[in-house]
């Protein structure tokens, strides 16, 4: 799953730590978010467009398969 995690994180100057602290999670689970590695559960991606006051949609998007 595609996301805008990492462009959002940058346009608030927050580092993976501070956006980890916010979430209830670790620093690694972020970057591996960031980069694709792990998507995260429902509850998670909640939270993570609540931190960020956008809709789910709005940051993770659905891989198209060729």
């Amino acid at each position: 799953m595609k996301n805008r995690l990492k462009v959002l994180r940058a346009e608030r100057d927050w580092s993976q730590q501070d956006l980890a602290d916010r979430l209830g999670v670790s620093r690694q689970s972020v970057n591996a978010i960031e980069t694709g590695r792990y998507d995260p559960s429902l509850p998670l991606a909640f939270r993570i467009a609540d931190v960020f006051a956008l809709r789910i949609e709005e940051i993770f998007q659905r891989e198209t398969e060729e």
